[in-house]
């Protein structure tokens, strides 16, 4: 019990629920647009059972990603995709991905185009959800991820709305959003098997497993995030100003 009271365990929880509010804004338009031609009396259970479904799914996959980071190299490749993600998350793309989302007027059918649609997007989730749940230790990962999770869907089923206000109001919380994901990318890729461990991979350089590399690392990723991601967003708006 005493491994649940622990600061690392409550900071990777506060960090999956940021990234799952963060990241779920997509999710929660998908399940508005799949349920949305259901009858006022079946939508609440559509959106329901679909949320349930797919939050199972992403647990799996999780699970999965969770065992892989254990490989060497896959914590740099899955930190390079972090940083990639967070990138798009301060310079965002404007076209519409939801388009393709069709609705049904049956409930199950409704509720299996929830889960699949979640299923395909749900990649940038699971990475950085993965990533924050290794900083909390082996012997709680899962558990701490399947709170984080739980916590989160109310969050992004009902709160959807007043989360995406909030964003357009304060800017500053997509920017800390960004810069987490940098922070765990740094975080991730210093934990990297192949520069962690002495015995193996001895042609690859190693680091040192001390707090300060780890923070310092976690600043480089979260300041090399904010940077390309502002200089993106800035490239972006001048090309459409001489549009």
């Amino acid at each position: 019990m005493e491994q649940f009271l622990t600061p690392e365990f409550w900071v990777a929880v506060g960090q999956i629920i940021m990234i799952d509010i963060l990241l779920g804004g997509d999710n929660a338009v998908v399940i508005a647009l799949a349920c949305r031609k259901l009858p006022p009396a079946q939508r609440t259970q559509g959106i329901l059972w679909g949320t349930a479904g797919a939050i199972v799914l992403r647990v799996i996959l999780i699970f999965f990603a969770l065992t892989l980071l254990a490989i060497p190299f896959l914590k740099l490749i899955g930190a390079l995709l972090l940083v990639w993600i967070g990138i798009k998350l301060l310079a965002p793309e404007h076209d519409d991905a939801h388009g393709n989302i069709s609705a049904s007027d049956k409930l199950w059918a409704a509720v299996k185009t929830v889960i699949v649609a979640d299923l395909v997007m749900s990649v940038d989730n699971v990475i950085a959800i993965a990533g924050a749940a290794q900083g909390a230790g082996e012997n709680h990962q899962m558990a701490l991820v399947i709170f984080g999770l739980v916590v989160s869907i109310p969050i992004i089923v009902w709160g959807s709305q007043l989360v995406i206000k909030l964003m357009d109001r304060f800017p500053i919380i997509i920017t800390a959003g960004g810069m987490l994901l940098g922070w765990i990318a740094g975080t991730m890729a210093v934990s990297d098997p192949a520069l962690a461990d002495p015995t193996a991979w001895t042609w690859v350089p190693k680091v040192a497993q001390s707090d300060v590399v780890k923070y310092i690392a976690g600043i480089v990723g979260a300041l090399l995030v904010l940077a390309i991601g502002k200089w993106v967003a800035a490239r972006r708006m001048t090309k459409a100003a001489t549009v």
